[in-house]
C-alpha cells in the first residue's frame, strides 16, 4: 500500500469507504430546478431586468428630443366626391384662433384641469400607470384606454400623431417628461386648450367658446366653462344639438362631475356649485359651403367615417375618430349619384316644400321632411334629402329615429310570420290568403288569453272576416295586432333586427302598430333587404375613402341572408298587390309616368298626424320618404293637421307624391320582380266590389252596410280612406273626446302606431 492509500485508509478509520448511492432521475430533476430558481438568482434575475428597462430608457430619454410642432404645419382639407368622382365639397380652412392663457378666466382653466388630470399642477408630465396601461392594450390589441395626463395629450395633439403604436406612446411618455422639465404648466396649459377638438369644426378654447355660446373665450363663466371641459370627452355625443336623449344625459352628469370635482380642490366654492345652472349651447352655426343638402350628405360621410375608425380600432374612441376626420387630408368619395340627388330634391320641393306657405298656415312652418334612396342590389345610397337646408334645420331628418315609421312596419310582421312558418291561434299557417277577424277594437288574445290590447281601426271600421292580404291593403290594426301574437312578439322584434332596425325593440303587441322610432335611413334598410330577396342590406353612404397615411376599408352594405327568400318575396308579393286596393291612385298607380313599372310599398301615418311616410321600391330602387311634424321653434313633435291645405298629411298623400316623382323621373327601362313563392309571382289583386264597412263611411269612399268581401275587383276605382266627413281636430296632440279622424287609438292602451287610413299604394298593371 502506497502513502497516499494509507493516508486515505486512516481518514476512513481503516475502513473501506462504501459505494455511493445512485440517486433517482426525479430527484435529479429537482435538485437542478432548485439550483436553477434560486432565491438569489430570482432576485438577480429581477433587478437585471430593471437595470435594462432603466438603460433603455435612458438611452431613449437621450435620443428622443422635443421636435418642432407640427400637426397645424401638416393640416389639410377634406374632399367629398361624387360617386362619378366629380366634386361635391371641400371642407374648409381649421377653425382656430390662439390666445394666451391669461385670455382664459382661471375657473376656466381649473375645469379643464379638473376634468382631465386634477394633479396636473404638481405631476411630473406623466402617468406611467395609465401609459403602461395603454402599452399593454396596444401590444394586445385591444385598442388604448384613458390615462394620460394633459401634457401627454397636449404632446400628442401638437408633436405627434393620434396612431395608437408602441413607438408613438414611447415618444410620446419621453417627450411629456422633457416638455414638463423644461416649460411651465401655463404654457402646457395653454398649448392644450388651443390644440384640442371641441367638435362643431372648432380647434381651441377660442372656436369652441365661439361656436357654443357666440362669446369670446374671456367671457367663457364658469358654467360654460364646465361643459367646454365636458365635451372634450365625446364631442359628437355631448353637442346638444345634435345628442340623443341618453347623450344630453351623459354630457349632464360629465358636467355636474366637472364642477364637483371643482369643489374637491377647494377651486369652487360649494356655495357656488350649489346655484348653478346648466347654461343649454347655442344651435350651431354652419360653414357657407355646406348648404342645401351638402352639408347634410357631409355630416353623413364622416359619421360614417368615424364609426368606421373605431370599428377597425384605428380609433380609440368617438372623440379620437372626429378628431382625426377633422385633421383633414381626407378624400372621402360618397354613394351619392349626382343626378339622383338632383331629382330627389327637385321632387321634395314640387311635391311638398313649394306647396307649403308659413305665413298662411303657421302648421306649414312645422312640416319636416327626410328622405333616402338606396340600391338593393349594393346597398349604396344613393340620394339622401335631410331637410329644407342645412343652415336652416341643422338636425338631418333622413337619418333622425325619434318618429314611429307607423303601418310601414306591418310587413316586417308579415315577413317574421312567413320566415318562422308561424301559425293563427287556430293552426293554420299565415299566408296571404289567410282569413283573420277584422272587427275594430277587437282584443288580441294569445291561446284563449286576451292580453290587454284591443287597437282600434282606422275610423273604427269593422270589417269581420278578411285576407291577409286586404288587410294589408286596408292596414287594419287589429289583425296585424294579432298576427304579431301569433308569430310571437319576440320572434317579430328580432326579425325587425335582422332586417335593420333597432335592437332592443320592446316585445310588446303595441309594436305592431309601429310605435317605435325609425329613421328613413333604417326604414329604407329594411325594405331594400326585403327587395334583396332576404339577403342583409345596411345602407352605405360611403363608397370609398383615401389618406396619405393610413387605409379604412369599409364592410360590404351586402350581408347574410337573414330571412328566408320565400318569405322576403312573399312580403313583396303582398305590396305589389295592393295598389288597385290602395288610396294612392293619383299619387303611384296611375301616375303617367308609371309606364307599366311594378311597384312595391306601404304607407303609414302616426297617432296624431305627427308624422306620415311612404316606402316603395321597384326591383332596382328602395325609397323612404317620411314627414314629420316639429315645432319650429321648440323642436318638439306636433300634429301636421292642415299642413299643405290637406285637412290631414297622409302617407299616400305628400310622402307618395315625391315618392313617385322621384322614382319615375330617374328609372330607367321598367322591370319586373323576380320572385319566389308559393303564391306565384304576385298576389292576384281582389276581386269584386269595393269593400264595405259596418260603420259610417268616409267621404268619396263607396261603402254599403255589410262587411267588406275578400273578393273585390279592380274594375271599380279603389276607395279613398283618407277623406272623411268630419273635419279635423285643431292643431294640438290631443282632443278631450273623440280621437281624430283617420286615427288609430285603442280603448285598452294609451294610443300608439299608426292610424293609416290611406295606406298601401303600388302594385302591378299587368296581372
Amino acid at each position: 500500500m502506497g502513502r497516499a492509500d494509507e493516508r486515505r485508509a486512516r481518514q476512513r478509520g481503516g475502513r473501506r469507504a462504501a459505494p455511493r448511492r445512485r440517486s433517482s432521475p426525479a430527484a435529479d430533476g429537482k435538485g437542478r430546478i432548485r439550483r436553477l430558481f434560486t432565491w438569489k438568482k430570482l432576485v438577480g434575475t429581477f433587478f437585471g431586468l430593471c437595470l435594462l428597462v432603466m438603460g433603455a430608457f435612458i438611452v431613449l430619454y437621450m435620443v428622443i428630443d422635443i421636435p418642432e410642432g407640427n400637426a397645424d404645419a401638416t393640416l389639410q382639407s377634406n374632399v367629398y366626391k361624387y360617386s362619378d368622382g366629380s366634386v361635391l365639397a371641400r371642407s374648409g380652412d381649421r377653425n382656430r384662433e390662439i390666445v394666451d392663457l391669461s385670455k382664459v378666466p382661471k375657473d376656466v382653466q381649473h375645469a379643464f384641469v379638473a376634468a382631465e388630470n386634477k394633479t396636473f399642477y404638481e405631476d411630473s408630465g406623466v402617468d406611467l400607470k395609465g401609459t403602461a396601461r395603454g402599452l399593454l392594450n396596444t401590444v394586445s390589441g385591444k385598442g388604448a384606454q384613458g390615462g394620460s395626463t394633459i401634457t401627454q395629450q397636449y404632446v400628442k395633439n401638437y408633436y405627434l400623431s393620434q396612431d395608437q403604436t408602441v413607438t408613438r406612446k414611447l415618444k410620446e411618455l419621453v417627450i411629456s417628461l422633457k416638455l414638463d422639465r423644461e416649460e411651465s404648466k401655463d404654457y402646457i396649459l395653454a398649448g392644450y386648450l388651443n390644440t384640442s377638438y371641441y367638435g362643431r369644426g372648432a380647434y381651441g378654447i377660442q372656436a369652441a367658446a365661439q361656436a357654443y355660446y357666440r362669446v369670446d373665450a374671456e367671457d367663457l363663466t364658469v358654467e360654460q366653462g364646465a361643459y367646454l371641459a365636458a365635451l372634450l370627452q365625446a364631442p359628437s355625443q355631448y353637442d346638444w344639438a345634435v345628442a340623443t336623449e341618453s347623450g344630453k344625459k351623459l354630457a349632464q352628469e360629465r358636467w355636474n362631475y366637472v364642477l364637483d370635482k371643482m369643489v374637491e380642490q377647494d377651486w369652487l366654492d360649494a356655495s357656488d356649485r350649489e346655484s348653478m345652472k346648466f347654461d343649454v349651447p347655442k344651435e350651431p352655426k354652419t360653414n357657407a359651403g355646406m348648404k342645401g343638402q351638402v352639408g347634410y350628405l357631409v355630416d353623413a360621410a364622416d359619421n360614417a367615417l368615424e364609426k368606421q375608425l373605431v370599428a377597425a380600432g384605428t380609433a380609440e374612441d368617438s372623440k379620437q375618430a372626429a378628431a382625426m376626420v377633422e385633421a383633414g387630408g381626407w378624400t372621402v368619395t360618397l354613394n351619392i349619384d349626382k343626378k339622383k340627388q338632383a331629382a330627389l330634391e327637385n321632387s321634395v320641393k314640387t311635391q311638398l316644400t313649394g306647396k307649403l306657405d308659413g305665413d298662411e298656415r303657421d302648421v306649414d312652418a312645422d312640416v319636416q321632411a327626410g328622405a333616402v334612396s338606396v340600391n338593393p342590389k349594393t346597398g349604396a345610397v344613393v340620394a339622401m334629402y335631410g331637410g329644407v337646408d342645412y343652415f336652416k334645420h341643422y338636425f338631418n331628418n333622413a337619418t333622425r329615429a325619434d318618429y314611429q315609421p307607423a303601418s310601414t312596419f306591418k310587413p316586417v310582421i308579415l315577413a317574421a310570420a312567413v320566415d318562422q312558418d308561424a301559425e293563427t291561434q287556430d293552426d293554420v299557417p299565415i299566408t296571404a290568403n289567410t282569413i283573420y277577424d277584422g272587427t275594430s277594437k277587437r282584443q288580441v288574445e294569445d291561446n284563449g288569453t286576451k292580453v290587454g290590447f284591443a287597437p282600434e281601426n282606422e275610423d273604427d271600421v269593422d270589417y269581420g272576416d278578411i285576407s291577409v292580404q286586404t288587410a294589408m291593403n286596408k292596414s287594419v290594426n287589429s289583425v296585424f295586432a294579432q298576427m304579431g301574437v301569433d308569430v310571437g312578439m319576440d320572434q317579430v322584434v328580432d326579425v325587425a333586427a335582422d332586417l335593420g332596425m333597432a335592437d332592443d325593440l320592446q316585445a310588446v303587441p303595441a309594436q305592431t302598430l309601429g310605435s317605435m322610432g325609425a329613421s328613413p335611413l333604417q326604414m329604407a334598410g329594411v325594405y331594400a333587404t326585403l327587395d334583396n330577396h332576404g339577403k342583409k342590406v345596411t345602407p352605405a353612404v360611403v363608397k370609398s375613402v383615401e389618406h396619405n397615411s393610413r387605409a379604412v376599408t369599409f364592410p360590404d352594405p351586402i350581408g347574410e341572408q337573414v330571412i328566408s327568400r320565400e318569405a322576403a318575396d312573399t312580403v313583396t308579393s303582398v305590396l305589389t298587390g295592393v295598389v288597385d286596393d290602395g288610396t294612392a291612385r293619383t299619387s303611384v298607380r296611375e301616375n303617367p309616368n308609371r309606364d307599366g313599372q311594378q311597384v312595391a310599398g306601404k304607407t303609414g301615418t302616426s297617432d296624431n298626424n305627427k308624422s306620415a311616410w311612404f316606402t316603395g321600391f321597384t326591383p332596382d330602387l328602395v325609397t323612404s320618404v317620411g314627414l314629420f311634424g316639429e315645432d319650429a321653434k321648440s323642436h318638439g313633435q306636433v300634429p301636421m293637421y292642415g299642413a299643405g291645405g290637406e285637412e290631414r298629411v297622409n302617407g299616400g298623400g305628400f310622402p307618395a307624391q315625391i315618392w313617385a316623382a322621384y322614382t319615375f323621373g330617374v328609372m330607367g327601362s321598367t322591370s319586373k320582380f323576380d320572385l319566389d313563392t308559393k303564391q306565384g309571382a304576385a298576389v292576384a289583386p281582389t276581386t269584386s266590389a269595393p269593400p264595405t264597412t259596418a260603420s259610417s263611411s268616409p267621404a268619396e269612399e263607396e261603402t254599403t252596410s255589410a262587411p267588406p268581401s275578400d273578393e273585390e275587383t279592380t274594375s271599380a276605382p279603389p276607395t279613398d280612406e283618407e277623406t272623411t266627413t268630419t273635419p279635423p281636430p285643431p292643431d294640438e296632440e290631443t282632443t278631450t273626446t273623440t280621437p281624430p279622424p283617420d286615427e288609430e287609438t285603442t280603448t285598452t292602451t294609451p294610443p300608439a302606431g299608426d292610424d293609416d287610413e290611406d295606406d298601401p299604394i303600388w302594385g302591378n298593371d299587368e296581372r
